[in-house]
């Protein structure tokens, strides 16, 4: 049987797509009283496309982006201007107030700097923190709780739902939950009873034993959330969808002041290789219209105390190529977009070197180029917010190369 081009994207993306919607995937707590910020990673799995997110406004860059992408393009009319050289598309319109307030800032040309176009390959590279390399035994996140002054022992270590992503490889203390409601015990009316049994049964130096007295006492403490309704702060009001549902919790057990360390979620859908339509009420706008819209009530709701031991970073394994393709859609690329927000971002600013999309500038003369490696971005995160300076522990090999952008205060 002869294969068309759509039906072969469509057949290799069946894998893909499984990572559609949104998942709470992983949160760790330290010490209440540590100095270092929560750190909140939203990955969106897929590979989003940056040139649609942050599109060139002015000069050869515009006319370079109109001309390869006649049906696929955001018209500037449409696009919220940023500065002199950059638009927000319009569905993030929610999050260009916090821009303005500098308290979102936006990296571009950023990404690996290994090639691949393989969405599997990338982000494991990306989350175990060694491009190139698959044979790292655990994630950057783990190795940072591992390093980090405050350590990552505490009320509740690790969370995660549904699995582990391959940032906290190597994180053994892990409690599935993807909302308060999805840690708790059937109450048969004899729940005391039944918690005092388990607390003797788990008791030993195990990693057995000390996984159930973990999950015990995350019940525990999650129990309060699931007694009353949740009401947001400040007008604040998340979506009803899995990112939404996904953050509201975030805030929650940020909340609960037991020293949220690390959240990890994830978002999936990104991947657009035909049909790719970002108006009001298209598949693509309307993952973004979710992405602004629940962001932005996210940080709403922490600010009144919160926000100022905030840091949230969104990233993608990569972005999509410059020129459309004949499905209307965009296939694999390089360069890509990440966003920070927090109390002590540096933002309203569109930070890293832009290369330029004349064909000479592009990479492999395809792809929009990377200038600016994700770990850069990431390392600055974690010496100047997270308190940690053990880069050549977290990022192997990368270390010694280290040089801020100036995008984390």
């Amino acid at each position: 049987m002869k294969l068309t081009r759509r039906e072969f994207l469509q057949g290799c993306s069946y894998a893909i797509a499984a990572l559609a919607g949104a998942r709470l995937t992983n949160i760790a707590y330290a010490a209440p009283d540590d100095p270092a910020d929560t750190l909140v990673v939203v990955f969106l799995r897929g590979g989003w496309d940056a040139l649609n997110v942050v599109p060139p406004l002015m000069g050869d860059d515009r006319g370079w982006y109109e001309k390869a992408r006649p049906s696929v393009k955001i018209a500037d009319r449409k696009l919220i201007n940023l500065n002199d050289a950059f638009g927000l598309h319009p569905a993030l319109s929610p999050l260009h107030e916090l821009y303005q307030d500098g308290k979102m800032g936006i990296v571009h040309a950023v990404g690996l700097n290994y090639d691949t176009r393989s969405h599997f390959d990338a982000m494991e590279f990306i989350e175990l923190g060694t491009p190139g390399s698959k044979a790292t035994t655990s994630g950057w996140i783990t190795r940072h709780l591992q390093t980090a002054p405050g350590g990552s022992s505490g009320l509740l270590p690790a969370v995660a739902a549904p699995s582990q992503p391959t940032a906290l490889l190597g994180t053994t203390a892990t409690v599935s939950m993807s909302s308060p409601g999805d840690l708790s015990q059937w109450d048969n009316g004899l729940l005391s009873e039944q918690q005092s049994a388990l607390r003797k049964l788990y008791r030993g130096d195990s990693l057995l034993h000390q996984s159930g007295l973990r999950t015990l006492d995350a019940t525990a403490a999650i129990a309060p959330l699931n007694e009353q309704e949740y009401n947001p702060q400040n007008g604040a009001s998340y979506r009803e969808d899995e990112l939404g549902t996904q953050l509201k919790t975030v805030a929650q057990l940020i909340k609960m002041q037991a020293g949220l360390r690390v959240a990890t979620v994830d978002f999936g859908g990104w991947d657009t290789h035909e049909d790719q339509n970002y108006d009001e009420g298209g598949y693509m706008g309307g993952l973004l219209e979710s992405l602004g819209q629940n962001l932005a009530n996210f940080y709403r709701d922490l600010d009144s105390g919160y926000t100022d031991k905030l840091s949230v970073v969104v990233l993608s394994e990569f972005g999509r190529r410059l020129t459309q393709n004949d499905s209307n859609g965009t296939d694999h690329g390089y360069g890509s977009v990440m966003l920070a927000l927090g109390g002590g971002i540096n933002g309203g600013q569109v930070h890293g070197s832009w290369p330029g999309l004349a064909n000479e500038q592009l990479y492999d003369r395809a792809d929009l180029a990377v200038t600016t490696d994700y770990r850069q971005v990431l390392g600055e995160l974690l010496i100047n917010r997270l308190k940690n300076p053990n880069l050549e522990t977290i990022f192997p090999g990368y270390g010694a190369g280290f040089s801020p952008l100036g995008l984390f205060k």
